[in-house]
């Protein structure tokens, strides 16, 4: 070694032994193959399939076609070095009408998918639900009525039994926030309702649905297994030190980050949010709230911007406005780049929760990417967006927080929901009209942080 490689050597920030480093996809988003198989029919296919609610009318017909190419998407994971792959099973492909008859071809891809990444020396890490209900039940009142809650169960003993043999690492539902509130609240996403009762509903039934999931995943394992839940998280700042932004701020970090942790954690929802009900009271039968606070073994994080509040009702606006800061970088979806954010978030999980282990489950960005003459692509801002938020991890792991593993987002450009394919957050590109994959330079940069375990 060098004398200039050993002080980078010296200068690197290295990771503890043992960090997992990894990436994730979701169902949907990269799978394909909709119809085939048996699969039952989704709300993100049917909300993709109704005009004008994605971009350039969009869908996941064929998506990236992981589910026929998976064994070239697991050679670029190997070639990249990953030592984890978090991914989501689709419910539709397993269960088609959301309860009863098991769709055996379904299982079966996963069964694939699963000894694949075995064999290629890659830890499956496995999502049980990534926003895909079957139809057949949101036609039934979707995650507002309370037996969907217990078809998650269902189905995730059915997926558990089937492949807990190999599978050690289970996440029953991801951002389950997303679900409710862009899906029942804002209308955003699948299946897009405008209800607040109807969200309100919607997110106690998906907690419930988790708590129950989570001892028959551990029945259906053995002693490795490990089960948690992923939630998304948006750090709160007032956009000023005055009372009143700060009690704005206050209650937008009790809707956004505090309304599925709590339970959880605390057995308890957060008391101030309760009036974005407008009255309306929470559908929560006895003992629901020892089942959502039933232990997990870990926390997944999501984490990707802060938000920064203001209250405006002194002009004539919101009590809770958000408010976009001038001046700062910004990423594709017009989200600030700011990796403090991931460090406060960290610190402030282990400091109030006491999570006895935590993963960051997505973190990234999309940006334009740029196809070189020599056939590279080149996105020096992803680049630079992940050296800087690994680093925002590494201070918090130096300052005691239980910091396990880092997932990024995306491994595959793919079906990015109501943007269509509009927005590349992969560090593999892919082509949609070839299907070919090509790895960015970003992905290059992160095999070199994994084969250091660390950053200079």
């Amino acid at each position: 070694m060098t004398l200039d490689e050993t002080k980078k050597a010296d200068e690197m920030k290295k990771f503890p032994a043992g960090f997992l480093w990894g990436a994730a996809t979701a169902a949907y988003q990269i799978e394909g193959a909709w119809n085939e198989d048996g699969k039952g029919e989704s709300i993100w296919d049917r909300f993709s399939h109704t005009p004008g609610k994605v971009q350039d009318g969009d869908t996941g017909d064929v998506a990236c076609d992981h589910y026929h190419r998976w064994p070239e998407d697991i050679k670029l994971m190997q070639q990249l070095g990953l030592g984890a792959y978090r991914f989501s099973i689709s419910w539709p492909r397993i269960i088609p009408g959301g309860t009863g008859k098991v769709n055996e071809k379904g299982l079966d891809f996963y069964d694939r998918l699963v000894d694949g990444l075995l064999a290629a020396n890659i830890e499956p890490y496995a999502t049980l639900y990534h926003w895909d209900l079957p139809q057949a039940l949101e036609d039934k009142g979707g995650w507002a009525n309370r037996e969907t809650a217990y078809a998650f169960a269902e189905y995730a003993e059915v997926v558990a039994k089937r492949l807990g043999d190999r599978v050690h690492n289970w996440i029953t539902l991801n951002e389950p926030w997303v679900s409710a509130f862009l899906g029942y609240f804002y209308g955003l996403h699948a299946p897009g309702k405008k209800d607040p009762q109807a969200a309100f509903a919607s997110a106690h039934h998906l907690l419930l649905g988790h708590g129950l999931a989570v001892p028959l995943i551990r029945a259906a394992g053995n002693t490795n297994t490990e089960v948690g839940i992923t939630l998304n998280f948006s750090p709160t700042d007032p956009a000023t030190e005055g009372e009143a932004d700060k009690k704005a701020e206050a209650a937008e970090d009790g809707f956004l980050n505090r309304w599925f942790i709590e339970p959880i954690y605390n057995g308890a929802y957060p008391k101030e949010v309760a009036e974005r009900l407008g009255g309306a009271p929470l559908p929560v039968q006895a003992d629901d709230m020892k089942i959502i606070s039933r232990p997990i073994d870990f926390l997944g994080v999501n984490y990707y911007f802060r938000t920064v509040v203001r209250d405006e009702s002194a002009t004539g606006g919101s009590r809770v406005a958000n408010v976009k800061v001038e001046n700062v970088e910004r990423t594709e979806m017009g989200w600030e780049v700011y990796p403090t954010g991931l460090y406060n978030l960290l610190t402030r999980l282990h400091r109030d929760y006491v999570p006895g282990r935590l993963y960051i489950t997505e973190n990234g960005a999309a940006f334009q990417d740029t196809l070189g003459p020599d056939g590279k692509i080149a996105d020096p801002r992803r680049q630079a967006f992940l050296h800087d938020h690994f680093a925002a991890a590494h201070r918090a792991i130096q300052e005691g927080v239980p910091l396990k593993g880092y997932f990024v987002w995306s491994m595959l450009d793919n079906f990015e929901w109501g943007y269509g394919y509009s927005k590349r957050f992969g560090i593999v590109h892919v082509d949609y009209d070839t299907l070919a994959r090509t790895v960015k330079d970003s992905g290059h940069f992160y095999k070199n942080v994994i084969a250091a375990n660390g950053i200079e």
